[in-house]
């Protein structure tokens, strides 16, 4: 894989297809290995972008905290190595935080932007009750080994239906998802990203064409983000999917398809 530099952080990137940039940033834990589903799609008309973010894969890993700012300049710098000047960007969960941050700190860099299973931060996001079993399971996890963690997490990952009727996209995703596994340390420091994330305030002077997209059964990040998101970011479309959860690419593998037309107007 070639790599890009930011600072004394090396980041592992690869490149699929052509067309169009799209630059595809993770969420927590995820490699690039993670959008398995949704490469295919989007490289059927774009040059799709995808890489290991610090603390996971073949990228670096960092003994310090970070944050999503210092993220987003870790997208920029993999746009920088791939030799484009602007892209789409898609990011999802974690990786939607980091969106953020690329289209608001460098909005000369972002032809349109896609916000997946995502949060504005802050006072304004809304997450799990204290006491539900996917905020007691958010504790546990740091604790568990990868393939644990990622079997035990099938009930708050994907949608109620997808176990019984498509256990093989779940199988697939967690194998995929598993095939470069990080440690507690990179659970910690990206959880902490997502903790001290707050974009809200400053989300309208996002200029970028703008699509929210969000599984209506998520409870990891409750779909009422979305909502924020769409009203607080000028002219945000919304696109909710009721048979989804936090990883609706999985449980509803059209969404990719919808975000492939979003971008394909969005290009023109």
């Amino acid at each position: 894989m070639p790599t890009a530099k930011n600072g004394p952080v090396t980041l592992s990137w690869e490149s699929f297809g052509e067309g169009p940039a799209v630059l595809l940033i993770a969420g927590q834990g995820m490699t690039a290995d993670g959008w398995w589903a949704t490469i295919p799609v989007l490289a059927e008309s774009f040059r799709v972008i995808a890489f290991d973010n610090r603390d996971t894969g073949s990228s670096s890993r960092v003994p310090w905290f970070y944050s999503a700012a210092q993220m987003a300049e870790d997208a920029v710098a993999v746009l920088d190595a791939a030799g484009e000047a602007r892209a789409h960007v898609y990011g999802v969960s974690l990786g939607s935080l980091v969106a953020q941050e690329v289209a608001l700190r460098h909005p000369d860099r972002v032809n349109a932007l896609v916000l997946g299973s995502s949060s504005a931060g802050g006072f304004a996001a809304y997450k799990p009750s204290p006491l539900s079993a996917a905020q007691t399971f958010m504790v546990r996890v740091g604790t568990m080994a990868p393939a644990e963690a990622a079997w035990a997490a099938v009930p708050y990952t994907y949608a109620k239906k997808t176990p019984h009727s498509h256990p093989e996209r779940i199988v697939a995703d967690i194998d995929h998802r598993l095939s470069s596994q990080h440690d507690a340390l990179t659970y910690l420091h990206q959880a902490a990203v997502v903790a001290t994330h707050d974009a809200y305030e400053r989300l309208n002077q996002v200029a970028a064409p703008t699509l929210v997209v969000h599984g209506e059964q998520d409870i990891f990040m409750p779909p009422a983000n979305a909502l924020v998101l769409a009203e607080k970011i000028p002219g945000a479309q919304l696109q909710l999917w009721p048979e989804a959860g936090h990883l609706y690419m999985i449980d509803e593998p059209k969404a990719d398809r919808e975000i492939a037309r979003f971008l394909a107007e969005a290009s023109r």
